[in-house]
Order: C-alpha cells, then sequence, then structure tokens
C-alpha cells in the first residue's frame, strides 16, 4: 500500500447510525418542551471481583456508566434499577448507595443525573447486543476500553478517592 494515499477510516459503529443519533436530537427536544426538567441515573456497577461494568451505546461513541432517564412515576431507585436490567441483566445484590447528583450542562440547561454506586452486583445472563446497547462487559479499573468517556473516568476516580468530587457531570 502506498504511503501518499489516505486511507479512509472506517467510522466507529455506534457513529454509523446516523438516524439514532437524529432519534436522540428529536427526543431531546419532545422532552424540552414537554418537561421542565430532565433526570437520569448512571451507576458505578462493581462485581465481585472488583470489575466496572460499562456499556457502549449504538448511538453515541465510547464506553459508558448504565443507565438512562427515568419515566413518569418513577423514584430514582426504580428507573436505576430498571436501567441496569435493560443494558446489562444486572441485579443488585445490595442496596446501591448514593453517591451525587450531577447538572449535566453537556446535554442540555435542563438535565441532572442522580449517580449511584452498586457493589456486589451480578449479571443473570450475558447481555445481547440490541438496538440501543452495541456492546457491555465487565473490566478492571486498570484495563478500561482506550474510548470511556471522560465523564465516566471522572465518576470513576472520584469513587477512587483520586478527584475531589463535581457538581458537573
Amino acid at each position: 500500500m502506498r504511503k501518499d494515499r489516505h486511507l479512509k477510516q472506517e467510522r466507529p459503529p455506534e457513529m454509523r447510525r446516523w438516524y439514532l443519533r437524529v432519534l436522540m436530537r428529536f427526543v431531546h427536544g419532545y422532552y424540552a418542551l414537554s418537561r421542565g426538567m430532565t433526570i437520569g441515573v448512571r451507576a458505578a456497577c462493581f462485581d465481585d471481583e472488583g470489575r466496572v461494568f460499562l456499556v457502549r451505546h449504538s448511538y453515541l461513541p465510547g464506553w459508558h456508566l448504565p443507565g438512562g432517564g427515568l419515566d413518569r412515576d418513577e423514584t430514582a431507585l426504580e428507573g436505576l434499577l430498571r436501567e441496569l436490567r435493560e443494558e446489562g441483566n444486572l441485579e443488585a445484590t445490595v442496596p446501591p448507595t448514593l453517591v451525587q447528583v450531577y447538572y449535566n450542562r453537556r446535554t442540555s440547561r435542563r438535565d441532572h443525573v442522580v449517580f449511584y454506586r452498586c457493589d456486589g452486583v451480578r449479571q443473570t445472563l450475558p447481555k445481547v447486543p440490541d438496538l440501543e446497547i452495541a456492546a457491555s462487559g465487565f473490566f478492571a479499573l486498570d484495563a478500561l476500553p482506550d474510548d470511556t468517556t471522560p465523564a465516566t473516568r471522572r465518576r470513576l476516580g472520584e469513587l477512587a478517592g483520586s478527584a475531589a468530587f463535581d457538581t458537573y457531570w
């Protein structure tokens, strides 16, 4: 192969699905009109070996902590447990610990994230990739995927005590 030839770099799988990115923009626009504020949940889920569970969405780049938006008439804890089941077939064996509530200004000026720590989680079945979750898995803290998102790394640093807790996601 010639060195002067520009190689076409293939886009990561989550960026190939343009229609999902458009759909997410539409959903956020709908929420802006129908709700005064949006609130979601995320969790750092650790198994008995101390590994953290991460997901890669089909519509966003990078690896993230599992979680999502709350539904109407749903508590933060109920929403968290639902998201853990949906995104990873995860089951909390001990009650999750509330860590912090963050303002997520990167998503919108009205979005907040309730962050939990879940220890001793177990996966009831391997997660099969679907329309929302392209990949998932448990990772040692010193062997996170290269494209783990900066926010995920900050949250894990806060939990490890290597970074001060912030108020922004």
